[in-house]
């Protein structure tokens, strides 16, 4: 097991499996199919991100360097906790832009969704953790990887 100490955006606790994309997150991209068309298992439709298209990303740990793309990214994100179709927590190796921290902070004060959000989790921890690895976020922006 290894740790890593990250700045805590939207405040909580899961064990999760890890989704590790090592390109950036298009955030519009990634929901968009899943959420027009009602896909339960809320898999990635991002065809520029190999790592996690066609994944399913529905309570899973996502673990990503940052998002890009649209400005309606944080809407998305939003979104997603209000339909109850969130990851169980994101994790950013690189500090969370503006757009993707308000639809996380939005889903955590509007929603009943449960999603903590850690950033600045390093480089270190994006080599490190590999898809279907087991994440636990605690309260105190601690990520610990087995």
């Amino acid at each position: 097991m290894k740790q890593f100490k990250g700045r805590v955006i939207v405040p909580g606790t899961c064990t999760a499996e890890a989704l590790v994309s090592r390109n950036g997150f298009n955030t519009l991209a990634s929901y968009q199919m899943a959420l027009m068309f009602g896909d339960k298992k809320v898999k990635c439709g991002d065809q520029n991100n190999p790592d996690i298209y066609k994944q399913s990303m529905i309570g899973k740990a996502l673990c990503l360097p940052q998002t890009i793309g649209s400005t309606t990214g944080g809407m998305v994100l939003y979104t997603v906790c209000s339909v109850g179709k969130q990851p169980a927590c994101m994790l950013f190796s690189m500090p969370i832009d503006s757009l993707a921290a308000s639809g996380a902070i939005l889903g955590d004060v509007w929603t009943e969704a449960k999603m903590p959000v850690v950033d600045m989790l390093g480089d270190e921890f994006l080599d490190y953790v590999k898809t279907g690895m087991t994440v636990t976020v605690g309260e105190d922006g601690v990520v610990s990887v087995d």
